[in-house]
């Protein structure tokens, strides 16, 4: 008796002298960069501690690296704001080291806890953006919102991201991450287009968990991209972009990449381009990226997309090893990226076009075991069941038969 109450006085001992240090970020009155509080008070609780922002606008006018975060939690209750200092951002966003992508936050560590309460919220102020590139795609140095590199084992809950810059959250060189009840909203409300708004994309990264995520937004819903393996998409609903995305890929010469081991299950689509699509480029070098490439190596297999509901969708599946976002591309039978073993099975819906599936696959590695089955998709407009397989160099197809030959120009989505 007397040991457990040692071990009970000791135990509270511990508690107290280790209690969890907690740092309370407050917004500047003048609203001019509360980003050097921020690193602060990451510098001061981001390892044993817990950081909290209130209900409040937080005016970020300044890149953040607060990586090398360790058993940290951290509440969002109010909005961060980005600034529209596009000349700024263009001198200073930081390197992702990809695609000649570059952010506006770095973020990341072990055991990290980032709660945003279903209010916390990220807003890139992405319309001056938008107006800004006036749909140039992927325009150098244009910064995503937030970039998670090197997280392990970590939760990101109950987050709002608007109007993000560019692609919301890219998801790097981490393990084991799960984010959940996540909402994206990146849509213009100007004549120009909310490209490349990513949801999220995932690269170099290992058992990456989307679970109960709301997207509405330009571009893809969610992307893998390079060496991206165990990934879960499931419980969500995307809105007016182009779908689940596989790539691109294969854009960088002699390089190996994979992408593996993908379940997306019960997901809902409304208005969108794709529910699932996968975009490699072509085995001959054409420009340099970001809108330019080609002739990488690597494999895509294992990917399973399933229990899906479509609501007045463009198109259902593609695949294209054609890609190009420069109006120049290789031969489109040249891509040694080889794909096989993707699953499209259980969907239901309603879409504008004939087809149920373009698959533009390269004959110099064809694709194989691609399974399409229990698919019932018609036309939103007069009940006509979908029923084409528009097939280029694909190998004994499961479940279904192809119907005509694919699209054979440069296309990032199958489609001429």
């Amino acid at each position: 008796m007397h040991r457990r109450f040692l071990c009970v006085w000791l135990c509270s001992v511990f508690a107290a002298v280790y209690a969890r240090k907690t740092c309370v970020v407050s917004s500047r009155p003048d609203s001019t960069d509360d980003a050097p509080a921020i690193i602060d008070a990451f510098d001061k609780c981001g390892r044993g501690g817990r950081v909290v922002f209130l209900n409040q606008t937080y005016h970020v006018n300044s890149v953040m690296n607060t990586t090398g975060l360790k058993n940290c939690e951290v509440d969002l209750h109010g909005t961060l704001l980005w600034g529209t200092n596009i000349t700024y951002w263009l001198d200073n966003s930081l390197d992702i080291g990809y695609q000649n992508q570059s952010s506006a936050w770095f973020f990341g560590g072990e055991n990290v806890v980032f709660r945003g309460h279903g209010h916390g919220t990220l807003d890139g102020n992405g319309q001056v953006w938008y107006d800004f590139v006036n749909g140039q795609s992927n325009y150098p140095r244009r910064p995503h919102a937030i970039t998670i590199w090197g997280a392990k084992d970590s939760l990101f809950e109950g987050l709002r991201f608007v109007q993000s810059q560019m692609w919301t959250m890219t998801v790097i060189h981490s393990q084991r991450v799960l984010l959940r009840d996540i909402y994206v909203n990146s849509t213009s409300h100007s004549g120009a287009p909310a490209r490349n708004t990513d949801g999220a994309d995932t690269m170099f990264s290992d058992s990456i968990t989307f679970d109960k995520f709301t997207i509405d937004n330009g571009d893809d819903s969610i992307a893998l991209k390079a060496n991206s393996t165990n990934i879960v998409i499931t419980n969500s609903t995307f809105y007016r972009g182009l779908g689940v995305a596989i790539g691109s890929i294969g854009q960088y010469e002699g390089a190996w990449e994979t992408i593996e081991n993908l379940t997306a299950s019960n997901i809902v689509f409304h208005g969108m381009r794709h529910a699932a699509y996968v975009k490699t480029w072509t085995g001959q070098h054409v420009g340099d990226p970001p809108n330019g490439g080609g002739g990488g190596l690597g494999l895509a297999r294992n990917l399973t997309f399933t229990d899906f509901t479509l609501y007045n969708n463009s198109g259902v599946f593609a695949i294209s090893q054609c890609t190009t976002f420069s109006g120049a591309a290789g031969d489109c039978n040249s891509s040694h990226f080889q794909l096989s073993d993707l699953h499209f099975t259980n969907v239901r819906g309603t879409v504008s076009t004939p087809n149920v599936a373009l698959l533009q696959c390269s004959a110099a590695a064809p694709c194989s075991d691609i399974e399409i089955e229990d698919v019932s998709v018609v036309n939103w407009a007069n009940g006509t069941a979908a029923a084409g397989f528009l097939c280029s160099s694909v190998k004994s197809p499961v479940g279904f038969e192809c119907t005509g030959p694919a699209c054979d120009k440069p296309s990032s989505t199958a489609e001429c």
